[in-house]
């Protein structure tokens, strides 16, 4: 029978390399991340009233948020599904602690875990998988995604929100014009999740969210992202030379800023 205690184990929170690098990012600004994480915090309630309808379907077994962070799409699942709490699975320490200054006992519900490692044996046949802007920082995010997917038990829920390869066409043109090298973060492509997440599950929502916001500028744009801790990058950071010239070459405000989130809900066959 498959394991379904959701009581945390031992911690092999060891990141290396990038992996580090995206921890040190989000604990330094874990005080900041709520405020800031206005995309994140609506897409999080987005996926909880999508998630209502699967209250019913839900098999026993052990539930998740991986990448929990400050625990924007746990809450959002629990106040829609009711039942067992999820269990929170994040490698940032300080994002954890965000949400259990407000109620220590969730330290039970919080696993310290590093899920470029796999997933944590307790939830091997888990009955609810979920991810919000967690996947696009693993190294790979589609094998990571096969991994989740093989992991459900037989009904099992993936619940997914990532964002996507069609995000900050406005910064990848600055960056062409000023001739600096674009150094966000590539995220993955939309149709090789979805193709992963169709092998595995029966995909019964999927759609590719667009999102847009003021465009204010390059330096103001950037230091959003380092607000919030997601900066993390494999690429290296521009010289200030290289961060004046993709301000110069920024678009103009007319034009938005987009992101392209994928959301997908899936059952495992």
């Amino acid at each position: 029978m498959a394991r379904t205690d959701t009581t945390p184990q031992p911690s092999t929170a060891h990141a290396t390399g990038f992996g580090e690098r995206v921890r040190d990012c989000f604990n330094r600004n874990a005080a900041a991340y709520e405020q800031g994480a206005r995309l994140q915090a609506a897409v999080a309630a987005r996926l909880g009233g999508l998630c209502r309808a699967l209250k019913p379907n839900i098999p026993a077994g052990a539930r998740a948020d991986l990448g929990a962070g400050s625990g924007l799409l746990s809450r959002a699942l629990e106040t829609a599904l009711g039942g067992p709490a999820l269990l929170r699975v994040d490698l940032c320490d300080a994002l954890l602690a965000q949400e259990r200054c407000g109620d220590p006992a969730l330290a039970r519900q919080q696993l310290l875990w590093d899920l470029n490692d796999g997933l944590p044996r307790q939830l091997n046949g888990a009955a609810l998988l979920a991810s919000s802007f967690a996947l696009q920082w693993l190294e790979p995010p589609p094998l990571r995604l096969q991994e989740w997917c093989t992991q459900l038990r037989p009904g099992g829920w993936l619940v997914l929100a990532v964002p996507t390869a069609g995000s900050f066409s406005i910064w990848r043109t600055a960056a062409a014009r000023a001739q600096v090298p674009f150094s966000g973060l590539e995220l993955p492509a939309a149709a090789e999740l979805v193709a992963i997440a169709e092998q595995e599950l029966e995909v019964q929502r999927l759609q590719r969210l667009r999102f847009s916001r003021p465009n204010g500028g390059a330096l103001p744009f950037l230091r959003q992202i380092q607000a919030i801790g997601a900066q993390a990058s494999r690429q290296r950071r521009l010289s200030p030379a290289e961060l004046r010239r993709l301000s110069a070459h920024w678009p103009a405000a007319d034009e938005p800023l987009r992101w392209e989130v994928l959301l997908l809900l899936g059952r495992r066959r």
